[in-house]
């Protein structure tokens, strides 16, 4: 009879520590979590807690350690069975795909949303072979943490290759402000000032303190993202 309290005290332990460790995930981010689904992960980290927790401590009975790891596996495949059978369920044990570039615009409020900065957006963006923010349509932040790009149809439609032309060289573009602060050594490196600059700015109707990000590049052609946009597409699992 003892044994059977135990056993049900260990089933209590892993239903109540469970919700709490979902909590904690979802709310850590994206970052946190890398490409494992979000309960895959904790179902990973309870069941090396739980056979490290045996091995380490021999004053741990076998028979619990092993009913530990059945449940967990049992609870597993509950969850999983359930987020196919009921989408609704699955969206709220996991991250949706978020919008961070829309339309060659950074969106500022889905970047805060997911705890991602300017600079982490920007590197994923490269590592697709994008240099410009001009050129992306739509940049999604997938569940799994990793960056899905479309390009805008002008970028796609065909190559220089094939067309058999040679193609000029559109130059590379580099971040100039920064959520409202001007990096001067880009500037300084593009041989401009801060007069050259505000003057830019104002004939596309803008000022610096409205800039969330903006970049040059060897043309001197400005790209801006403002800190406020308009609405974006929406993303679905």
């Amino acid at each position: 009879m003892e044994t059977v309290k135990e056993l049900l005290l260990v089933t209590g332990r892993i239903a109540t520590i469970f919700p709490l460790l979902l909590l904690i995930a979802l709310y850590m981010g994206k970052r946190s979590i890398g490409e494992l689904p979000v309960f895959d992960f904790l179902v990973i980290l309870a069941l090396g807690a739980v056979v490290g927790a045996d091995i380490a401590d021999p004053k741990i009975e076998h028979l619990h350690t092993a009913y530990a790891i059945v449940v967990i596996g049992l609870l597993q495949r509950a969850v999983s069975t359930l987020a196919i059978k009921w989408r609704t369920f699955g969206k709220w044990i996991t991250f949706e795909p978020t919008v961070v570039v829309h339309q060659g615009h950074i969106i500022k409020r889905n970047l805060q949303k997911v705890r991602y900065s300017v600079d982490n957006v920007i590197q994923m963006i490269r590592e697709k072979d994008v240099f410009n923010l001009d050129e992306v349509e739509l940049a999604v932040l997938e569940a799994n943490g990793k960056l899905t790009l479309y390009k805008k149809a002008s970028k796609t439609a065909v190559t220089a290759e094939d067309l058999g032309v040679a193609k000029s060289y559109s130059g590379l573009a580099y971040p100039l402000i920064v959520d409202g602060n001007v990096l001067k050594e880009v500037l300084a490196y593009m041989k401009k000032d801060m007069q050259w600059l505000e003057t830019q700015l104002k004939a596309k109707g803008a000022s610096v303190k409205d800039i969330f990000f903006a970049s040059i590049n060897d043309q001197l052609e400005l790209h801006i993202s403002l800190h406020s946009h308009g609405p974006v597409p929406p993303m679905l699992h």
